[in-house]
């Protein structure tokens, strides 16, 4: 039985006692969580979110970090988290463009790719040591991700390579990022506009909710994920990832999904709160 509090939307069972909520949630060794939505929205910190890690912390739980946004490194966001008063390490975070390269490099090191990215991914593939290339004939990979600098020549590009035949590869399936100022449009505009004009489908997407994703938290945390707990805001990556994988789920309303998106959605959290300060009471 799904584990949802007395403030939980209509229609949905009362929680158990606090007590047993707390019991729950100290069963766990590895805590997992989204970043934007969750832990803060664009360059706000979500109040509670500090105390609550740092909770976790002192009770020698391991955390980690997940976003499925490329649009920032490893580092950056562990300077970002540190700058609201969470101090973090890059190892303690990883995001859809560290967990694409890893997956490249297993199945094609240095191979040629064409990325529609910016320059956080392009730099992270680089490092990797892929080469860029934007000659169609030469791209083995077509890699695909939120870019705000998306335009024609790009979309061009990537078409003459699907079909030539490279493989199509993205970072994340969300419609949308949460940031200040509202919702932008994400990595599924970009596979969108090439699946559309090449006739030819995504062969593989790395992030949330995908296992390759899961497989990476875990081997950060060298936890199973029957020991984890993940904590996230969209029901369609955070929660359903959870779900599928044996993860402990937890929904907050701090960003995309609603109220009402819960109520009519057949992903269903173990546990529904307001906020990430709520959980400050559980552990």
């Amino acid at each position: 039985m799904d584990h949802i509090r007395k403030d939980a939307p209509h229609g949905y069972p009362p929680s158990p006692a606090k007590e047993v909520e707390k019991l729950i949630l100290r069963e766990f060794e590895g805590f997992i969580f989204d970043l934007d939505g969750t832990v803060y929205l664009g360059e706000k910190p979500i109040k509670g979110a500090k105390e609550v890690i740092e909770g976790l912390r002192s009770a020698k739980k391991k955390v980690l970090f997940v976003s499925n946004k490329p649009i920032a490194t490893r580092e950056s966001y562990a300077e970002k988290l540190t700058r609201f008063g969470i101090e973090t390490s890059p190892e303690e975070v990883i995001n859809s463009s560290f967990v694409l390269t890893r997956y490249l490099n297993r199945i094609k090191p240095r191979a040629r790719v064409f990325p529609i990215g910016e320059k956080p991914l392009i730099d992270e593939l680089e490092r990797a040591g892929f080469r860029i290339t934007d000659v169609p004939e030469e791209i083995e990979m077509v890699v695909l991700a939120m870019d705000r600098t998306f335009n024609y020549a790009k979309l061009l590009t990537a078409y003459r390579a699907a079909k030539g035949g490279a493989f199509l590869i993205a970072t994340n399936p969300d419609p949308t990022c949460p940031m200040d100022g509202g919702e932008f449009p994400d990595c599924a505009s970009i596979i969108a506009a090439l699946e559309a004009c090449s006739g030819r489908k995504v062969e593989v997407i790395v992030g949330k909710p995908s296992p390759i994703m899961v497989e990476e938290a875990m081997r950060c945390l060298n936890l199973p994920p029957q020991k984890c707990v993940i904590t996230g805001d969209r029901l369609s990556t955070d929660i359903a990832m959870g779900k599928r994988a044996g993860i402990f789920s937890i929904l907050v309303l701090t960003g995309v999904t609603k109220r009402e998106d819960l109520r009519k959605s057949e992903i269903k959290p173990d546990l529904v709160l307001n906020g990430i300060w709520e959980m400050s009471e559980l552990i």
